[in-house]
């Protein structure tokens, strides 16, 4: 392990399957954690075999379990529950994204675990958290979208609500997880409270938190916000544009000065000085006046000249990438957005890491592991096993290792 990296040293144990769990995890391995993740025999996480595969694997897999450690073991197995129990003793964090009281039912819920290491950390995530009437309920990341309130906001009042186009709900559960669990680990570490906690994040309230002054916009107006497409409700002008070739162009033009300057861009100087649009409000109340003139000139210049413009004039606006922008586009690439790596006598391109930190960034060290691909050496290093009980513990099927196992990564 890179001591390098501002998380190197943290042993970081992941019981979680799909997606908020292992995005979690996927974060802090990024930045140095030794991240071990625990599979079923057999088939592994079900994320090996989503979407589309190259030679035997999800490509998904490979960027989600990035510089992670893949170990089998059978949890519903007693056996295999004290395997757990031996590797805890040495764990700092341990993240698991099942429903409510399933590690309970196994013997492996907080009280038991943190008997055993009282300065672990558990992260929970779920769809409602672990505590609630609807705990038990089952709880995916599109449930959590639709309770949360982004799908009620999500597309076009004449239509029905939409989904954005990526698993959210999991994904910013799976953030607000990192925030959480660098929250327990300062309090335990710096701080030396010297002791671990739960971190408990619920799928719902993480898109909740999102929405904005909803809430207290209802409490005293009754004012419930509903789907507008691609305005931005009370904030004026911000929309997307059809430009002279098709294509689209977003134009954030809702800052008093930005508002003048776009105006003169696009020849309305009696609207840059018209006395109702000086300010936020007053541009509410003309939104669809604004937006026909703003259209009106977008039609007649094609997306670049467009764009060109709009950068002369300093306003915001930018086109609508799709991936194959994005895996050109000069910005990306300066940033270290698109990484090339290698994998099996080829290369793959997966996405950057992200956030930049400029003396300890994150590394893609390796790619998803095969399954089981570590477990030896885990349980040797972390729980002191010697190659009889390995050997023990294979013949009863509770771990597997691959046929020709690979060196694991140090």
């Amino acid at each position: 392990m890179d001591a390098k990296l501002p998380l190197s040293g943290l042993k970081v144990l992941e019981l979680g399957q799909l997606i908020a769990g292992p995005f979690t995890t996927r974060i802090l391995a990024e930045f140095g954690a030794e991240v071990v993740k625990v599979e079923p025999p057999g088939k592994g996480d079900p994320l090996r075999h989503w979407r589309y595969m190259y030679k035997g694997f999800s490509l998904w897999w490979r960027v989600q379990s990035r510089n992670k450690k893949s170990i089998t073991v059978n949890l519903k197995d007693p056996d295999g529950q004290k395997v757990i129990k031996d590797l805890v003793k040495e764990c700092d964090i341990l993240v698991e994204n099942f429903r409510p009281g399933t590690l309970e039912k196994w013997n492996l819920g907080y009280e038991e675990l943190s008997a055993i290491n009282p300065r672990l950390i558990m992260v929970r995530v779920s769809g409602y958290g672990q505590t609630g009437p609807y705990r038990d309920k089952p709880g995916f990341g599109s449930v959590g979208e639709a309770m949360g309130g982004i799908r009620h906001l999500t597309g076009y009042p004449d239509r029905p609500p939409t989904r954005v186009g990526i698993s959210l709900g999991d994904s910013l559960a799976a953030l607000y997880a990192v925030i959480g669990t660098l929250m327990a680990v300062y309090c335990r570490d710096v701080k030396k409270s010297g002791k671990g906690q739960v971190v408990d994040v619920a799928l719902y309230e993480a898109v909740f938190s999102l929405m904005e002054s909803m809430v207290p916009e209802y409490d005293k107006y009754r004012y419930v916000r509903e789907r507008t497409g691609s305005v931005l409700p009370g904030i004026a002008p911000s929309n997307t544009y059809v430009c002279r070739d098709g294509k689209y162009i977003v134009i954030g033009g809702n800052g008093d000065s930005i508002f003048k300057r776009l105006m003169r861009a696009i020849g309305r100087q009696d609207l840059a000085d018209d006395p109702r649009l000086e300010d936020n409000s007053g541009r509410v109340k003309h939104m669809e006046m604004i937006d026909r003139a703003i259209e009106a000139w977008t039609r007649n210049k094609t997306l670049k000249e467009a764009l060109e413009w709009m950068d002369k004039h300093q306003v915001p606006a930018g086109s609508i990438y799709s991936v194959e922008d994005m895996m050109g586009d000069p910005h990306f690439l300066e940033r270290g957005m698109i990484e090339e790596f290698p994998l099996n006598g080829e290369t793959l391109k997966v996405p950057g890491i992200v956030p930049k930190l400029s003396d300890t960034p994150g590394q893609t060290r390796w790619l998803g592991p095969e399954l089981g691909e570590h477990t030896e050496r885990v349980l040797k290093e972390w729980a002191g096993y010697d190659d009889e009980k390995i050997e023990e513990l294979k013949r009863k099927g509770t771990i597997s290792t691959p046929a020709d196992p690979k060196p694991a990564p140090s």
